[in-house]
């Protein structure tokens, strides 16, 4: 029999939560497979995100609010919330499971809040285990309100954050622009987390993919998956790349394809209701010493907008938010920038917007708004994925989570088969004995 250093196990997807399954299962042990469609790690959602560790925006969505504001701003193309009228059989089923759950909305963001105070450290320890440099500041982050009912609603937020271990403060006008003076604008007041912090997500994920290498992890980039398929003890996984096809026998396949998840899990014999909700960000190029100056190095939320920033060193400042149900669409609308510059112009006049790099990611949203992580219906597939908004935030902890679920596998399947081989050795004399037992 084999042990669990020996077993082989496959990754689907190549992002920030691939990637960190590929790390954890790899230091656990186990022989790994990593496989990404691009050319590199982190080229889809986890390349150009907000850039939060934000556990201070782990409220989920499933808000009767968040169903108001989304029919109020179906037809307006700039709004931070817009939903694609069109019906389709995926986006109904969705949107009845978003609904049943806002019951949950309590315990699942008290549940998220625990989960990204958790992931934390770890995400620290292996970015100093590994030279990770990332731009990381941990310099907190500010939540901002224009009006009494968006500050009081946060205070209510606040207090389901204190009930999952999170302290955040209320803070006045004048005590926001102390903790961020670059900030332009009138506000009724703010939250501030000090423990939050902010980074570039695809140098993070870039980073961690070498040492996943280094560990001995074999990536195969630029590699497509057709197919999948599991019996329960063997799994396979049919690919495509510029060298011909391949098939990969292993013990275990992991499904981290974030929106091409759905499909994987349907060919595995599992329901995953995730939809891609389209979020858009810009990275400002500061090129002068006057924008350096002017843009913020405190990362903000503007819960208003739905936008977030975060400064990315020295000369990078990226501004990111919205929400978009248009299906697996990653098309830039010009429309869904345009609102994104125009803050920066508002809020931060002296940031020169004259060079901006535009980009567009699908977050891989569950209708509950918590990630799918553990085993399917075969016992050697296994799900971690389904992150949303918060997939940075989130990834070090479920990746940690994973490797439990797959440890817990092959402990049930090693019994199972001890148990086996001593029942064909027990002599006939002994066998009714444990059958009696």
């Amino acid at each position: 029999m084999q042990n669990h250093q020996q077993k082989h196990i496959a990754i689907i997807g190549g992002g920030i939560t691939g990637v960190t399954s590929a790390y954890t299962l790899a230091k656990a042990g186990y022989r790994v497979t990593l496989i990404e469609k691009n050319r590199y790690a982190g080229m889809e959602t986890s390349y150009a995100n907000g850039g939060q560790l934000s556990a201070s925006n782990a409220e989920v969505w499933t808000h009767p609010s968040t169903i108001v504001k989304g029919l109020k701003w179906m037809f307006t193309k700039d709004a931070p919330l817009l939903m694609n009228p069109t019906p389709t059989w995926h986006k109904i089923s969705w949107m009845a499971e978003f609904v049943a759950a806002i019951p949950k909305y309590r315990d699942n963001t008290i549940a998220t809040t625990r989960l990204a105070i958790a992931a934390r450290q770890h995400l620290f320890n292996w970015a100093e285990a590994e030279g990770i440099d990332f731009n990381h500041e941990r310099k907190g982050i500010l939540h901002i309100y224009r009006n009494k009912a968006g500050f009081e609603h946060a205070g209510e937020v606040s207090k389901l954050l204190a009930a999952g271990g999170l302290e955040r403060r209320a803070v006045t006008p004048e005590e926001m622009r102390a903790i961020e003076p670059t900030l332009q604008g009138n506000y009724y007041g703010g939250y501030f987390t000090e423990s939050d912090s902010t980074g570039d997500i695809h140098k993070y994920t870039h980073g961690l993919a070498q040492a996943c290498a280094r560990l001995g992890v074999r990536t195969l980039y630029g590699t497509s998956v057709q197919r999948t398929s599991s019996n329960g003890k063997t799994a396979l996984v049919h690919m495509h790349s510029e060298h011909g096809d391949e098939t990969l026998v292993c013990d275990a396949v992991v499904v981290c394809a974030g929106v091409q998840g759905r499909a994987l899990a349907a060919q595995l014999g599992d329901r995953l209701n995730i939809y891609p909700v389209k979020g858009y960000s810009i990275t400002v190029d500061l090129q002068d010493a006057a924008s350096q100056q002017a843009a913020p190095m405190v990362s903000l939320l503007d819960d208003e907008t739905k936008l977030v920033t975060s400064r990315l060193g020295t000369d990078r400042f990226r501004v990111a938010g919205t929400a978009e149900f248009n299906g697996i669409n990653r098309d830039i609308r010009a429309e869904r920038i345009r609102p994104l510059v125009d803050w920066v112009n508002q809020c931060f006049p002296g940031v020169n917007t004259r060079r901006v790099e535009p980009w567009a990611g699908l977050r891989p949203m569950m209708p509950n708004m918590l990630p799918r992580v553990g085993p399917g219906r075969q016992a050697n597939v296994f799900y971690n994925t389904g992150h949303g908004h918060l997939g940075w935030t989130l990834s070090a902890i479920t990746a940690h989570q994973l490797v439990g679920h797959v440890q817990a596998h092959f402990a049930q399947a090693f019994k199972s088969y001890t148990l086996l081989e001593l029942g064909k050795t027990m002599n006939p004399e002994t066998q009714h004995i444990r059958q009696e037992a």
